[in-house]
């Protein structure tokens, strides 16, 4: 029995879970009816940071904005206290704004004659140290690594002398100079009228001057979030950068383009390695092109790279310094006959997830969401259709070049289930477990289940065939239950999944919602 049979028989007596009851929890930046949305303010980046008490989005115009968990903080108590108290009947997580900062401006190549766009591509969390929060975040060429810290607010306190002193300090100020001794010349003479002219300059008011008043600086208890630039990777890439991935180590991360992939160390920011390299000598040989590039989360030397063509490859970075050779290669077999135009773009993968664990590998290519075991590279445990009736339509999106657009994906913690977006801003939820028939379609809108998309039953499966790819989610007809059509110009490209609980929050243009189940 392989891998994938060993994992399926063990799971198989529990049963799939049963399908979560989706509520809306927050939304920040909520549009009103009729206003447009500026570009800038369009959210291109969210990730949640490992613990789940902070979010990061990153935008168009190349901020930062992070939030912070508020529902753990107002619970207090002692941990004893906090075990006896079951807060997830009431209560569900809750974020507030805790700050932002420009990441990244627009600039300029002027080698290549080329504008660098401000929009943050991706941002990546790094470890907390001291209280304080890292994170990189990167544009299409450079890659930041910000430092956000609380410092304690210095105000200027009361003066140290008080004007009622002023008197005998200027009494005392204007003795000493009057006695100073008259000027001598050199040949050990003076004169009378250089130093009556002296004296004249400083003659002083009736009274005596008022004291010199100097400010006290004082550190107060009230704090101000402050967020550093620590370092800056720059000058590494010839192509745009779509990825950015933490190592294990909390030592390195890995950036990736089209063409390339590099190793760095968090603290040199003026040397990296280049550990994979897809260039062919020729260009005009150039059939495929990197996508996507992930850290194992608990093998610091693995990593997976998608690319364009549909396949995953699965790197072990003991083997040589440049990897241009994969230990495992995950892609699936196209069926006899299916080939079209379209079959290498739609099969092109956006985007892909390590499972908390690392045993699974999600994918997301424009129609379907699939699911990997790296045990088993024969082919997908799992395929969830996104959004099956698009396939008549796909001459149309290649015209209006949305058969282009790059979906991501996520899994829960549990890797009960995953999750990707769809047009209309819709986003779906499907249960992964062996015998699952969830597929979930919400809105991202204050009332998440309003748009439900009718999902046909997930045909019965022998025992023997638990191992073989299930499909499921796939919807026929270009409009939902309620006979709304379909919006191809709205999209929802960004989700991300809290790392223990079920909250997800997703992008709708400069909009961030949160659901909770």
């Amino acid at each position: 029995m392989n891998g994938g049979d060993a994992a399926a028989a063990t799971a198989a007596p529990d049963g799939p879970p049963s399908p979560l009851d989706w509520k809306f929890s927050q939304v920040f930046g909520e549009r009103t009816a009729g206003e447009e949305v500026q570009e800038v303010d369009i959210i291109s980046a969210i990730e949640f940071d490992k613990s789940g008490d902070h979010l990061a989005t990153g935008d168009r115009g190349g901020r930062v904005v992070l939030f912070e968990r508020t529902d753990k903080k107002e619970q207090g108590g002692n941990r004893r206290d906090l075990e006896k108290i079951d807060y997830s009947i009431s209560r569900h997580p809750e974020f507030r704004y805790k700050t932002e900062f420009q990441s990244h401006e627009p600039e300029f190549d002027y080698l290549k004659s080329l504008e660098i766009e401000e929009k943050i591509n991706k941002i990546r969390w790094c470890q907390t140290a001291n209280g304080a929060l890292f994170l990189l975040s990167t544009n299409d060429k450079t890659i930041k690594y910000w430092k956000v810290q609380e410092k304690k607010i210095k105000k200027i306190a009361e003066m140290s002398m008080e004007p009622s002193k002023a008197t005998g300090n200027g009494n005392v100020a204007r003795s000493n100079i009057t006695s100073t001794p008259k000027p001598h010349l050199a040949n050990g003479g003076f004169t009378e009228k250089s130093y009556a002219g002296l004296s004249n300059d400083f003659l002083f008011p009736p009274g005596g001057i008022p004291s010199l008043q100097l400010p006290v600086v004082v550190t107060s208890n009230e704090t101000n979030l402050l967020a550093r630039c620590r370092r800056v990777y720059a000058h590494a890439h010839d192509y745009h950068i779509n990825s950015i991935s933490n190592n294990s180590d909390g030592e390195t991360f890995i950036s990736a383009d089209d063409l390339r992939i590099n190793l760095w160390n968090l603290e040199i920011s003026n040397q990296s390695f280049n550990i994979v390299d897809v260039k062919p000598t020729n260009m005009e040989d150039l059939t495929e092109v990197i996508t996507s590039a992930e850290f194992h989360p608990t093998h610091c030397h693995t990593l997976a790279y998608s690319s364009s063509k549909g396949s995953i490859r699965l790197i072990d970075l003991r083997q040589s310094a440049l990897c241009d050779k994969h230990s495992k290669l995950f892609e699936e077999k196209e069926a006899p006959g299916s080939r079209s135009f379209f079959t290498e773009i739609i099969a092109s993968v956006s985007d892909i997830k390590f499972g908390k664990d690392g045993r699974y590998l999600l994918s997301r290519d424009y129609m379907t969401l699939k699911l990997w075991d790296i045990n088993m590279d024969s082919g997908p445990v799992s395929t969830f259709q996104v959004h099956e009736y698009l396939r008549p339509k796909l001459c149309d999106l290649y015209e209006n070049d949305s058969i282009f657009d790059k979906f991501e994906c996520c899994l829960s913690g549990d890797r009960q289930r995953v999750a990707t977006g769809s047009y209309s801003n819709l986003f779906r939820v499907f249960g992964s477990h062996v015998g699952s028939t969830e597929a979930t379609t919400l809105e991202a809108s204050k009332n998440p289940m309003r748009r439900q998309v009718q999902t046909p039953s997930r045909p019965s499966r022998s025992l023997s065939s638990i191992t073989r790819a299930v499909r499921r989610g796939g919807d026929t007809s270009g409009v939902d239950a309620n006979g709304n059509a379909f919006d191809f110009t709205t999209k929802l490209l960004h989700l991300a999944w809290h790392p223990s609980e079920s909250l997800i929050a997703c992008a709708a243009a400069n909009s961030l919602y949160m659901y909770y189940a």
